[in-house]
Order: C-alpha cells, then structure tokens, then sequence
C-alpha cells in the first residue's frame, strides 16, 4: 500500500500542532491544548509500543489527533505495537497516528541492520499485523527514508529541520503524501535568552548523534556549526525567537516551503507557565 492511495485519508491534523515528550502532557494539558486550536498534540521521548500514554491522552480529548513522534524500532516490538494501535484506533478512530522511525540507534546499541532496512522489516511486520499506512508516517531526514515515507506511508515527521529542508523533503515526497516537521519556539524576544533555553535542547544529545549531524551537514552546517554547544548560527536556524510576528513568519516559511503540518516543540523557560505559553502561542497563530 502506497501513500499515493492513502495519504488522504490520515487523521486530521490541521496546521499546527503541539510537540512535546510524555510525560511533560497529562491529560488536562490535552484537553487544554485542544481547546485551544491546535490540530494535533506529538508525544515525543519515544512512546512505548502499549500506547497507553496516548490512549490516555486520547480519553481526556475529543477531537485533536494524538500522533506519535516516534515510536522507536530498536526498542519497541511491531506485533505488541500493531495489537495496542488495534485497541486505541477501536476506541478512537481517526485521531491516531502512528510516527514510527529507527531514531538513533546509538540509544541501543550498534544495529545489526541499516536503518532503511530495519524500517521496512518493520513496516512489513505492521503491514502483516493489518495497520494501515494511512494511519502512520516515518520520521524521516534523508533521502531513502523519504522515498519510504513516500511509498509505505501517510507521509513523513521530519524532526530538527529547517525549512531548507522541508523544501527538499517536499520534492522528495512529491505533492500528495503529508509532511509535519518539528520545530522549536522559545516565545522571547532577547537573542541570548532565547538561546541559553534552547542550546541545551539541541546539544544534548543531538550533536552527538550520527543522523542527526549528518543532515545538518546536509543543510550547510559547517564542524564550527557543529562543535559540542552548537554555534549561534545553528542555534538561530533551529530554534524559532523573536517578536510574534517574526515567530509566525519563520513558522509559515516551512509552510511555503510545503510542509502541511508544524508540530511546534514550544520551549519554557525556568519559571515559565506552559499553558500560558500555549495560550500566547496559539493567539500569534490566530488558531
């Protein structure tokens, strides 16, 4: 089954939604993020394949999808995964995604298999267990994880991108399947502030992770770019700052760049509100 005869039958989830690990969402914060517009809440720090995190978060909702990003293939089983979609879809249908993806494989160890490779045993194993792949996208950077999301799936979650890269993951895809990158926002308009909150996010772990630098490379990021910290450069490229307008412009150029959906991983400062940085989020966007 290709994406081409299923993409557009994915669960809604509308222009922008939320990113944001586990167990930094309980359910009232789902139900909080619902009402205030956004189409689709992403629970990152690899869920587990029991799902039962999401299924939660689906009970305190009752529109907004839930999608994960990502269920990890080094560490999760297919067939527990496919039986615990099976149980959330029969009691939530339509509202959700499964983002699957080999992650980084350093968390687990050195691979036996190559990412592409692994991916698509995997799929196979979920194709066997009857997910649909309407109802998936792959995490995906590079070019043969994209022609995969392409074939196999709704689409592709691309996560620590610029938009740079979401045009070229839009030509890849072609015009049809979904794309939802990831990208940061520290609501702060001072640059050094808005960098001493998002450094450390993307330090630590992802400049010490293989795929990761390498796409940045892909991106013309420079070994200076990339020295342990990150330089201001890449700090400025991947993590969204300013006053609102900036901010929603900079979230609309992936956008224009062919991005159907951003899944915005809003960043809070020591002594922040989350909800009310949700709520002035979703007032820049008009949701």
């Amino acid at each position: 089954m290709t994406s081409n005869d299923t993409n557009a039958q994915h669960p809604p989830v509308g222009t922008f939604g939320i990113w944001a690990r586990g167990n930094d969402v309980s359910p009232a914060m789902a139900g909080r993020i619902e009402e205030l517009g956004y189409g689709a809440l992403w629970i990152g720090g690899s869920p587990s394949d029991d799902l039962m995190h999401v299924e939660r978060l689906l009970d305190a909702t009752s529109t907004i999808t839930v999608a994960t990003g990502i269920v990890n293939i080094w560490n999760t089983d297919p067939v527990r995964l496919a039986a615990s979609y099976h149980r959330v879809a029969e009691r939530h249908p339509h509202r959700l995604l499964l983002g699957i993806g080999a992650g980084h494989p350093e968390s687990s160890g050195p691979p036996a298999t190559k990412p592409v490779t692994a991916t698509v045993r995997y799929l196979d194993e979920l194709d066997r267990a009857g997910v649909p792949g309407h109802d998936m996208v792959l995490a995906a950077l590079g070019p043969r994880m994209l022609a995969l999301a392409r074939e196999r799936t709704a689409g592709a979650h691309p996560y620590l991108v610029t938009p740079r890269h979401t045009k070229t993951a839009r030509d890849i895809l072609g015009p049809l399947p979904l794309l939802a990158p990831e990208q940061r926002v520290v609501l702060r308009a001072d640059p050094e502030e808005a960098r001493a909150i998002g450094r450390p996010t993307i330090a630590r772990p992802y400049l010490g992770l293989v795929n990761y630098r390498h796409n940045l490379e892909r991106l013309g990021f420079t070994e200076e770019d990339l020295r342990p910290d990150g330089s201001d450069r890449l700090i400025d490229e991947l993590v969204v700052y300013g006053d609102g307008r900036r901010i929603a412009e900079r979230l609309h150029d992936h956008l224009e760049a062919g991005a159907d959906h951003v899944a915005i991983q809003l960043l809070h400062g020591e002594g922040d509100d989350p909800e009310a940085d949700y709520e002035a989020l979703a007032a820049l966007l008009a949701l």
